[in-house]
């Protein structure tokens, strides 16, 4: 069962993601918060496994909230659930320890499938919110950094990592590449140890930095 607290602070909003949410069995919705702080204290009391947090909330926002539950509870995953998408919120997001951001135009199901993947380990951000983080790195780096490890990749490891880059999971992966999702699952895993790097997202990162998507 993974256990969620839901950061909003608008009320019904709150409620409704609560009701998405509980539509799945494996989801329990243990706390509501109306902002960070809340939710902070919603990790002390209620020990979630996922927090779905809001960024833009009064008094103590969304980052706070980010940046307190990472430094007392590590093993909470934090999805952001916004509204916008704009280059500032993005980084105080990403830079506060978010493990995804996605937004509220999402479908449901998506919702529900965004919290499990964050719970499982794997970093969720929704195509709008990577591009933002694609352009950022891009004007920030300058001139052919390419590691090179990267001139080692295969073809389809290449393809593979492409798809991660553009918020895929393993089953969509399998069906744009034509693969078992086993095989799919294997060959993140062996990229991950390659590369070594931690998990998805620095895989989706490196993608990006080194000009591979």
């Amino acid at each position: 069962m993974i256990r969620v607290v839901i950061a909003d602070d608008i009320q019904i909003l709150r409620q409704g993601l609560k009701a998405i949410l509980s539509q799945d069995p494996d989801i329990q919705v243990t706390g509501l918060a109306s902002n960070g702080k809340e939710a902070f204290e919603c990790c002390r009391t209620q020990q979630p496994d996922v927090v779905l947090m809001d960024m833009r909330m009064p008094e103590f926002d969304g980052a706070w909230g980010i940046a307190a539950i990472k430094k007392a509870f590590p093993a909470v995953k934090v999805l952001v659930l916004t509204t916008f998408d704009d280059q500032e919120t993005i980084d105080a997001a990403v830079g506060s320890g978010a493990d995804g951001y996605i937004l509220k135009e999402m479908e449901d199901e998506k919702v529900i499938q965004s919290v499990k993947m964050v719970c499982s380990g794997m970093g969720v951000f929704g195509v709008s919110v990577f591009e933002g983080i694609r352009r950022q790195m891009t004007l920030s780096k300058g001139g052919d950094d390419t590691v090179p490890e990267a001139e080692s990749l295969t073809v389809r490891e290449r393809d593979i990592m492409r798809c991660v880059a553009q918020g895929m999971d393993n089953k969509e992966i399998a069906a744009r590449l034509f693969l078992a999702e086993g095989t799919v699952r294997n060959n993140i895993s062996r990229l991950l140890d390659k590369l070594k790097l931690k998990d998805r997202t620095q895989l989706a990162v490196f993608t990006v930095k080194n000009r591979l998507d």
